[in-house]
């Protein structure tokens, strides 16, 4: 077990000397092509940064008026008929939207439900299976300037929607 602890403490600097050595070797100037590649980083971020901000303004407006909570209880009544619990579809709506606000939400699950509770296992495996959808194609079409995005967000949704269900079954075949 030591020995795998000691590769992966390794790997980083064995990478950075890696690169160097190459760089070195082949004549490239390292420093001058890394500050080139953060210069284009950060035009990237600015670039997108709008998109950001936008999409975490309206995910918290959603969450502090209440709307969030209202939408999850007229979707609950449908989703409980059909065997997935009420307390994940906040968890899903914002999963869609954000990483960060939805990981607060599975927090507040765990608090109020506990981790080993079914819910808490279904929410557990659907973070892990599910991709925020809108966040990463605002992100990356943007990036790409991509304005036809064809079949992404259909495919996205539906992807979405085979690791929700398949995370209640999973999460159901465990209790």
């Amino acid at each position: 077990m030591k020995i795998l602890s000691w590769i992966s403490e390794m790997m980083i600097p064995f990478l950075i000397f890696y690169i160097v050595g190459y760089g070195v070797i082949t004549k490239v100037s390292v420093y001058d092509e890394f500050t080139e590649g953060a210069k284009k980083g950060l035009s990237t971020v600015v670039k997108i940064m709008p998109t950001m901000i936008g999409l975490m303004v309206g995910v918290g407006i959603l969450r502090a008026s209440g709307f969030l909570d209202l939408l999850a209880q007229w979707i609950g009544m449908v989703t409980e008929k059909i065997g997935i619990s009420a307390q994940l579809v906040p968890v899903v709506l914002v999963r869609m939207f954000s990483n960060s606000a939805a990981t607060g939400l599975l927090l507040d699950l765990f608090q109020n439900s506990g981790v080993d509770s079914t819910a808490g296992r279904a929410a557990a495996i659907m973070m892990s299976s599910t991709e925020t959808i809108f966040y990463t194609m605002s992100i990356y079409f943007v990036t790409a300037k991509v304005t036809k995005t064809r079949y992404t967000l259909k495919g996205a949704l539906l992807a979405t929607l085979a690791g929700m269900i398949s995370s209640v079954f999973l999460a159901g075949m465990m209790a």
